[in-house]
C-alpha cells in the first residue's frame, strides 16, 4: 500500500510553496477587501461542497474574529440560507442561486467572492456577472488555470494544483491570510479613530 500521508502532505507542502507566484493577487484582493470594509460595505461569498464550506468558514472568520478583538465586520456567506437557495433552484434554477441573492443584497462597492477549484460553476460565474453588473469588486478563488472565473474577476487566485483537495487547501490558507490582513488593518483603524476622537 503507498504512503498516503506521506503523498498527501508532500504534495500539499509542493502547492503551497508554490503559492508564493499569488503573492501580489493576494495582497491586492487583501487591500479591496479592506478598503470595502473600512468604507462600510460587505464581503460576500460563494461556491458549492467544499467551496461552500470555505465561504461559510471565511464569512465566519470576518463577523466573528480572527486574531484580534475588533469589530465585527460585514461579511456574508450565500450557501446558508436553505429556504432562499430551494426556492430560487426551484423558481429559476440552479444556476441562478448565488445570482439572484447578489442581485438582492450587492452594492456598488462591496466585494463578491466566487470559489470554485475548476473555475467553471455555472451558479458562481452567475454570481461574479452580476456583481460586475452592480460595481461590486469581483475575486474569483480557483485551482490550475482558473476556468472561466479567472477572466472575468477583478482578482483571480488560481491555486496551482488541478487536485480538489490540495486546491481546496490553498483557498483555506489564502483566506485565513487575508482574514489576518484584514483584521490587522481594521484594528489600526480603529486605534487611529480613538486617538484622534480624544
Amino acid at each position: 500500500m503507498p504512503d498516503f500521508f506521506a503523498e498527501a502532505a508532500a504534495e500539499h507542502a509542493a502547492v503551497i510553496d508554490a503559492l508564493s507566484s499569488q503573492h501580489e493577487v493576494l495582497e491586492a484582493i487583501a487591500e479591496a477587501m479592506t478598503r470595502a470594509l473600512l468604507a462600510g460595505k460587505k464581503v460576500l461569498w460563494c461556491g458549492n461542497g467544499g467551496s461552500a464550506a470555505d465561504s461559510q468558514h471565511l464569512a465566519a472568520e470576518l463577523v466573528g474574529r480572527f486574531r484580534r478583538e475588533r469589530r465585527g465586520m460585514p461579511s456574508i456567506a450565500l450557501t446558508t440560507d436553505t429556504s432562499i437557495l430551494t426556492a430560487v433552484a426551484n423558481d429559476y434554477g440552479y444556476d441562478h442561486v448565488f445570482r439572484r441573492q447578489v442581485e438582492a443584497l450587492c452594492v456598488a462597492g462591496d466585494v463578491v467572492v466566487g470559489i470554485s477549484t475548476s473555475g467553471n460553476s455555472r451558479n458562481v460565474l452567475a454570481a461574479l456577472e452580476e456583481a460586475r453588473s452592480l460595481g461590486a469588486f469581483t475575486v474569483a478563488f480557483t485551482g490550475a488555470e482558473g476556468g472561466a472565473m479567472a477572466g472575468l474577476a477583478d482578482a483571480a487566485l488560481c491555486v496551482p494544483s488541478k487536485n480538489t483537495a490540495r486546491v481546496q487547501e490553498g483557498h483555506i490558507l489564502c483566506g485565513h491570510v487575508l482574514c489576518d490582513w484584514i483584521e490587522l488593518a481594521i484594528c489600526r483603524s480603529q486605534t487611529a479613530e480613538s486617538g484622534a476622537a480624544r
